[in-house]
């Protein structure tokens, strides 16, 4: 199809403002990406500003405890251990020197008070500087003393320990009744030691051994000769950190602010050709066409203000390229709804004349044709007729319908279209009026056609007409001709199946007269069948009956003879009344078989269902034919089952299967021969029985007709053989239990069928009926 030329008003892609969602736009009341940024580094700046200056402050305060306490050890070991101040201090108790090394202690910054105890617990000496005057200054005062507790030194005169006891006392000063502060005092405590039998007279300078001990035996224990304490204060050294923390924390705040300030400036840096960004994105969503931004930067922001650029400037083409497809596509989809409504047109109705109407009206409604003719070809004939004409008035329409044109190829448009098959594209009526038929050329002028398409109706190779349209005033295009052969294929496959439809019609109505006829036959050859069914099915009850009262007359003169009661019989005359009996009994059980496949094939014979045990069912049975079993000297068995449960049955109808199969399995075994009954309970819910004899066996093509009513199956003795329906009789009544029957045979060998009947545990106890049809 070529490019379609649209005159039609370009909308922009974009919905006008007050139609767009608010999610379209900036959502004020949320902070911004550089209140975001901002925040984030300076909570990052701050978090890690602090946890240094956490670090160093408890480092720093860590520190000045060791310094302390190591201060206050060096100067109580180097006390204690003095030689000279233990000779004047507790042995000569010269005060003047004891007062130099107290003076001495003192004059440390951060010692307190220094007390000597005797090892009687008397207090030998002691001196103060006394507590602070405020919490905020280190100037002593002694009006008011401060010495440790007593009790620390009497724990120490029992020890013999050479390290010092640290004691962290925590004292409060008081002004008037009003607590003041709290101050914190290291107290320091280690006892003097000296041997029992160290001379009170020891001169200041002993003489020292080489490892530093004085003459004393080493064995002597060591006594407590003294206690010294000594107090240390903390106080200037949490001055000292407090001043610390709080120039640290200047320094933290300027750190801080100082990063908060760069943070900023970055981030305004990013954030604002960001906004720029956003703003012209948002007039881009709006529908305007934005203004082009400048890169402020070679940066990745400066990178994606081009980028930016560019793709709107690519958003813009796209966007006009898109309007332009939308119209072109809004235009198709119509054409395509037309083409859709045609197609629905065809496949909703198969009435010829209802169809191209139809077609015709939506054709100019929805693509814009002024008028439509629809001429097809009579091919009996071979000419051209108008089928269909719409947008003319009704004298044209009428005169259009008498129109009958011969079809030659004598190079008129007619014969281009429905000889040749080509479309046609006329952009001027007048430039072809040589090549038309005088009916028509009229028929065109008087409508007012000055340009038209045309098109051929072609299915499965043959032309059935052609297709017309035109566009009054306007001239038509190569879009018109192109759509017209599309819905021309269409057309005439509407045409060519509301064809095929009417000529199936006939024949279906012709088929349905013909079925009809045959029913009506079929109905009278079943009603004669029925009634020949019925009267068989009479002439066997009553020439059964009939039978029965003769045989009977006969089998009693029979026995009375053979028992000698009409005078005596000789031996000929014996043996023909024994073969009279047994063919009387033959022909009895002919008659029985007879009775019952005409009871079965007439569905009337019914089961009444009630629990029964099978084995002593098949006891009664094998007793009623030991006489004839003992006649021909066969072993006639039944094996005991232990624990066999009943079966759900009709006794009547289950004497009647083991008479049939045991009494066959007698008749067919030789003398001398065996047959044995078995049973045993299956998995499915049923009770197995088996009954085998040793007899001549059956040839195994026979088994599949063996259980046939009037089967013919050769056998190795013929006079057994009876009117061939006891094994039919037989399954069928297995079937009405809902059991199943089979044989195994081995000619020679043997035979043995099986036969299923349903445990009286699987099914209802109370009695059922059941119809040998519905079995």
């Amino acid at each position: 199809m070529k490019p379609i030329n649209v005159d039609r008003q370009v909308s922009t892609p974009y919905p006008p403002e007050e139609s767009r969602t608010p999610e379209a736009l900036p959502t004020a009341g949320f902070p911004s990406l550089r209140a975001k940024f901002v925040l984030f580094f300076s909570l990052i700046l701050v978090i890690g500003c602090l946890t240094l200056s956490w670090y160093y402050i408890e480092e720093r305060r860590a520190s000045m405890a060791r310094n302390l306490q190591q201060l206050g050890t060096i100067l109580l070991t180097s006390v204690v251990q003095n030689e000279h101040f233990q000779y004047a201090g507790l042995v000569a108790e010269d005060r003047p020197t004891l007062q130099q090394f107290i003076d001495g202690l003192v004059a440390v910054q951060d010692v307190v008070y220094v007390v000597i105890t005797r090892a009687d617990g008397t207090l030998l000496v002691q001196h103060t500087k006394g507590t602070r005057q405020s919490s905020a200054s280190l100037v002593r005062s002694v009006d008011h003393p401060l010495y440790p507790d007593p009790q620390i030194a009497k724990q120490l005169f029992q020890s013999s320990r050479t390290t010092p006891l640290i004691t962290r006392l925590s004292l409060s000063t008081k002004i008037g009744s009003r607590f003041a502060w709290e101050e914190v005092v290291y107290d320091f405590s280690m006892p003097m030691l000296r041997t029992a039998t160290e001379s009170a007279s020891l001169p200041p300078f002993a003489v020292q051994l080489d490892d530093g001990s004085t003459n004393s035996s080493p064995s002597q224990p060591a006594l407590v000769s003294g206690v010294v304490q000594i107090g240390l204060s903390d106080a200037r050294r949490k001055q000292e950190l407090a001043t610390t923390i709080k120039n640290i924390l200047l320094l933290t705040t300027l750190i801080i602010g100082a990063g908060a300030l760069g943070t900023y400036l970055l981030v305004l840096r990013i954030t604002k050709p960001l906004r720029s960004l956003a703003t012209v994105a948002q007039q881009v969503a709006q529908g305007h066409v934005p203004v082009p931004l400048t890169p402020s930067s070679r940066d990745e922001v400066g990178q994606l203000t081009s980028m930016f650029n560019l793709m709107t400037h690519s958003l813009q083409d796209r966007s006009i390229a898109i309007t332009a497809n939308l119209a072109t596509i809004k235009h198709q989809v119509g054409q395509l709804t037309t083409l859709h409504q045609v197609s629905a047109a065809i496949v909703g109705t198969l009435d010829r004349s209802q169809l191209l109407n139809t077609i015709l009206q939506l054709l100019i409604t929805n693509l814009g044709f002024t008028r439509m003719f629809l001429m097809l070809r009579h091919h009996e004939r071979d000419t051209a007729y108008m089928a269909q004409i719409a947008g003319v008035s009704p004298d044209i329409a009428d005169a259009a319908r008498q129109l009958d044109v011969p079809i030659q190829d004598n190079g008129s448009l007619q014969a281009d279209l429905l000889i040749h098959g080509k479309p046609l594209l006329i952009l001027n009526l007048e430039a072809v009026a040589d090549r038309m038929q005088p009916p028509i050329l009229d028929l065109a002028r008087r409508s007012g056609v000055t340009s038209f398409v045309a098109v051929p109706l072609q299915s499965h190779n043959q032309i059935l007409g052609y297709l017309a349209a035109d566009r009054g005033s306007q001239p038509c295009t190569n879009e018109d001709l192109h759509m017209l052969l599309t819905i021309a294929s269409h057309v005439a496959a509407a045409i060519d199946n509301a064809k095929a439809y009417s000529h199936l019609e006939e024949l279906t109505q012709h088929l349905e007269q013909r079925i009809a006829e045959r029913t009506q036959e079929l109905s009278l050859a079943n009603e004669r069948l029925q009634e020949h069914d019925r009267r068989r099915s009479l002439f066997l009850s009553v020439a059964s009956h009939e039978l029965r009262t003769p045989m009977t007359v006969i089998r009693s003169f029979a026995d009375n003879m053979r028992d000698g009661i009409a005078g005596p019989v000789s031996e000929q005359q014996l043996t023909y009344l024994t073969r009279i009996g047994h063919n009387l009994s033959r022909l009895t059980r002919i008659i029985n078989q007879l009775l019952d496949w005409s009871r079965l094939d007439s569905n009337k014979d019914v089961l009444s269902l009630a629990p029964i045990s099978v084995e002593a069912m098949a006891l009664l049975v094998a007793d009623s034919l030991r006489t004839v079993a003992d006649e021909k000297t066969i072993t006639l068995e039944i094996e005991h089952a232990a624990g066999l449960p009943a079966v759900q049955g009709d006794r009547d109808k289950l004497e009647q299967i083991l008479w049939n199969l045991i009494g066959n399995a007698i008749k067919f075994t030789p003398p001398g021969g065996r047959v044995t009954v078995d049973f045993r309970t299956t998995s499915e819910g049923f009770v197995q029985i088996s009954v085998a004899d040793t007899g001549c066996g059956i040839d195994p093509d026979h088994i599949k007709q063996l259980f046939h009513e009037f089967s013919k199956v050769p056998s190795a003795n013929p006079t057994a053989q009876g009117a061939q329906l006891g094994l039919f009789i037989t399954k069928s009544l297995v079937t009405m239990h809902q059991g199943t029957i089979w044989v195994e045979s081995t000619p020679g060998a043997g035979t043995r069928f099986y036969f299923t009947m349903p445990v009286a545990s699987s099914r209802e106890a109370a009695p059922q009926q059941a119809t040998g049809r519905d079995a």
